[in-house]
C-alpha cells in the first residue's frame, strides 16, 4: 500500500492542479449524505412491521443518535486525526476515509438485517462518523498549497460539495428503498449496502485523482506578495502552538455562532415554515430542499468573495447582515408574506455554508499553511458543539412558547431574536481577531516584508 504514501503523491510538472478540485468533491459529495440522512428515519423505525411501527421496532429518538454520533465524531476525528491527515497526505486520509464511510454503511447493512441496533450505531455513527471527520479535513491543506493565489475559491469548491450531498444522498436513497422494498422489507438493508459500495468507489476515485504540489511549486505566473498584511502571516504556526493562542479560541467561538444560528433554521425549516405559514408538510419539505440548494452555492460564492475583500470583512457581513434578517424573520410572519420569508431565510443559509467554506482560508491566513489541515480539525469541534446547541434551541425554545399557549405562528419569534443576539456576540468575536504573536512562530519563518510586489492575476 505503498502508493498511498505521501511521497509517493506528489505532482510532476505534467499535472494541472484543477484536477485537485474534483477530486476532493468526488470525497466532499459522497460524505455530505449525512444531509440527507432524515429519508432512513422513518423506514428505520418500521423494519418488523414494514408498513408500520410495531413492538421491537426502533423509535425515532433512538434512530436520531445515528445522525448525532456521526456529526459528534466527524468533529473529534477531525481533532485528532488532524496531525496524523497532515503527517500522510491527502491520498492515505481519503482512502482511509472512503473505507470508513463505505464500510461503516455495509456494517449498518448488517445491523439492520440482523435488527441489531447497536451495529447500526457501530457502522453508521461511529465508523462512518471517523470517516466523515478524516473526509472532510483531508483535501483542506491541500487545497490551500495548490491555490495559494485564491485559497477561498479552492477551499469552497470543494466544501461547496458537502454541503449539495443531501441533494444527491437523499434522493439516492429513497429510490434505492423503493427499488428494493418488498412487502416484508422497507429496502433499508439493500440500500444502506449499494450506497456503500458506490460511495466508496466514488471517494477511491478522489483519492487516486489527489496530489500534493512539490515542495518549490508555484501556480504559473504567480509571485507571492511580500507586502505584510495585517491579519495574513508568511510565518508558519503548528497545529499544538495555535491553539495556545487567542486567535485560535476567537475563531473557533466565530464559527460556532455562525453555525449556531443557521442549522437552527436549517434543521428545522420544514417544521418553521408549516406553523409559521400553515403551508401543507409536501411544500415545507421543498422548501428545506431548496435551501440546500443556498446552502451549497453560498459556500463557493462567500468564500470566493473573501479573496477580495478579506475573511475578517466577509464575516461581518455574515454576522451583520445575518442578524438584521434574523429580526426580520417575525416580520415576514406578521406579514404572512412566504415569499419574503424564503428569501431572507435562502441568504442567511448562503451564509451559513459560507461560513464553513471560508474558515479554512481564514486559518491559512492566521497560521500559514504548514499545518492547516490539523488546526482546521481541531477547530470543526465548534460544529459539533453548534449541531446540539442550534437545533436544541430552536425546538425546545418552540416548544416552550407552545406550552405557554403562544400562536404556533408566533412560537419561533423568541428564538430568532435569541440568534440575532448570537450572531452580534460572534461580530464580537470577530471583531477582536488580531494577528498572530511572533512568540508562536515556527523557528526560521519570517513575517518580515521585503519589497512591494504587485498581485498578480
Amino acid at each position: 500500500m505503498a502508493f498511498l504514501d505521501r511521497e509517493h503523491s506528489v505532482a510532476d510538472s505534467t499535472f494541472t492542479r484543477w484536477l485537485v478540485p474534483p477530486a476532493a468533491l468526488a470525497v466532499h459529495l459522497c460524505i455530505g449524505e449525512i444531509y440527507g440522512f432524515s429519508v432512513f428515519n422513518v423506514p428505520l423505525t418500521k423494519l418488523l412491521g414494514t408498513t408500520q411501527s410495531v413492538a421491537g421496532d426502533w423509535t425515532i429518538p433512538q434512530v436520531s443518535w445515528l445522525y448525532s454520533t456521526a456529526l459528534i465524531l466527524l468533529g473529534l476525528s477531525a481533532a485528532v486525526f488532524g496531525k496524523w491527515v497532515e503527517k500522510n497526505g491527502p491520498r492515505k486520509a481519503m482512502f482511509t476515509s472512503a473505507c470508513c464511510w463505505g464500510g461503516g454503511f455495509l456494517i449498518a447493512s448488517l445491523g439492520v438485517r440482523f435488527h441489531q441496533f447497536w451495529m447500526v450505531l457501530l457502522g453508521y455513527g461511529v465508523i462512518g462518523g471517523i470517516g466523515l471527520g478524516l473526509g472532510y479535513i483531508s483535501p483542506v491543506s491541500t487545497l490551500v498549497k495548490w491555490f495559494p493565489d485564491r485559497p477561498g475559491m479552492a477551499t469552497g469548491m470543494a466544501i461547496m460539495g458537502f454541503g449539495g450531498g443531501a441533494l444527491i444522498g437523499a434522493p439516492f436513497g429513497s429510490e434505492l428503498m423503493k427499488r428494493f422494498a418488498t412487502p416484508t422489507s422497507t429496502g433499508v438493508m439493500e440500500a444502506f449496502l449499494v450506497m456503500g459500495l458506490v460511495y466508496f468507489c466514488f471517494m477511491v476515485f478522489g483519492a487516486f485523482t489527489v496530489r500534493v504540489p512539490a515542495p518549490d511549486w508555484k501556480p504559473e505566473g504567480y509571485v507571492p506578495s511580500l507586502v505584510q498584511k495585517k491579519l495574513v502571516t508568511h510565518a508558519q504556526v503548528s497545529a499544538d502552538e495555535a491553539i495556545k493562542t487567542p486567535q485560535f479560541w476567537l475563531l473557533w467561538a466565530v464559527l460556532c455562532l455562525n453555525v449556531t444560528a443557521g442549522i437552527g433554521i436549517l434543521g428545522q425549516a420544514s417544521n418553521m415554515c408549516q406553523n409559521m405559514f400553515g403551508v401543507p408538510k409536501a411544500v415545507g419539505d421543498g422548501f428545506a430542499g431548496f435551501l440546500s440548494i443556498f446552502n451549497m452555492g453560498g459556500r463557493f460564492l462567500w468564500s470566493s468573495t473573501s479573496d477580495y475583500i478579506g475573511r475578517k470583512n466577509v464575516y461581518f457581513i455574515y454576522f451583520l447582515l445575518g442578524a438584521l434578517l434574523y429580526s426580520l424573520i417575525p416580520f415576514t410572519q406578521h406579514l404572512n408574506n412566504v415569499t419574503l420569508f424564503v428569501a431572507i431565510t435562502a441568504v442567511i443559509i448562503s451564509m451559513y455554508g459560507g461560513g464553513f467554506a471560508t474558515i479554512p482560508a481564514y486559518l491559512k491566513d492566521m497560521f500559514g499553511t504548514m499545518q492547516v489541515g490539523a488546526i482546521h480539525g481541531r477547530l470543526i469541534t465548534a460544529w459539533s458543539m453548534a449541531a446540539v446547541l442550534g437545533p436544541q434551541l430552536v425546538t425546545y425554545i418552540a416548544e416552550y412558547q407552545k406550552a405557554r399557549h403562544v400562536p404556533a405562528a408566533q412560537s419561533y419569534n423568541f428564538t430568532m431574536y435569541l440568534m440575532v443576539g448570537l450572531l452580534l456576540a460572534g461580530a464580537l468575536c470577530n471583531y477582536l481577531v488580531k494577528a498572530v504573536h511572533t512568540r508562536h512562530h515556527h523557528p526560521g519563518t519570517s513575517t518580515v516584508p521585503l519589497t512591494t510586489i504587485p498581485k498578480q492575476p
